[in-house]
């Protein structure tokens, strides 16, 4: 996987939103630019506990221009249920097909308990209003990660 690096321009493509409607990703910027993070499955633990942790600090995150939008590749009926079940107060892109996530490296093999199978590595861009990578975080680690977008985003140029 060659995971998209900073300077890359994002595509403005079309994506599905949680609710089965359809966006451009402009159309989901803050201000200033947006936090779009990949994560592999709704309702697994890191994944619940990365979606968390953006949003309690979503209010901080929108204060300094900036919105958080989650994708994976789950349906929208699993996006629905994951957004009531923890009250994600962000939207989330249900990208079924992989080609966000293909356009920024983050499909590929993964394996788990031996078995090899296609998935999402988890990945975290902070983009500017422009859709151009600004900050890239490749390989997530959940803990602390929403802090480390935070120290980003005030370190970005305004």
């Amino acid at each position: 996987m060659n995971v998209a690096e900073v300077g890359t321009k994002v595509k403005n493509q079309t994506v599905v939103m949680q609710d089965g409607s359809k966006k451009k990703l402009k159309d989901l910027l803050g201000k200033k630019g947006m936090v779009l993070y990949f994560y592999p499955r709704d309702n697994t633990p890191g994944c619940t506990k990365e979606a968390c942790s953006f949003r309690d600090h979503n209010k901080d995150i929108e204060k300094l221009g900036y919105s958080i939008v989650g994708v994976s590749a789950d349906s929208v009926a699993s996006h629905q249920k994951f957004i009531e079940k923890q009250s994600i107060n962000f939207p989330l892109i249900s990208d079924e097909s992989a080609e966000l996530c293909g356009q920024l490296g983050v499909w590929g093999e993964k394996s788990m308990y031996g078995k090899k199978f296609m998935g999402i590595q988890r990945a975290t861009f902070l983009l500017d209003d422009s859709l151009k990578i600004i900050h890239s975080w490749p390989k997530v680690k959940v803990d602390g990660h929403t802090r480390e977008v935070l120290d980003a985003i005030k370190g970005a140029k305004s």
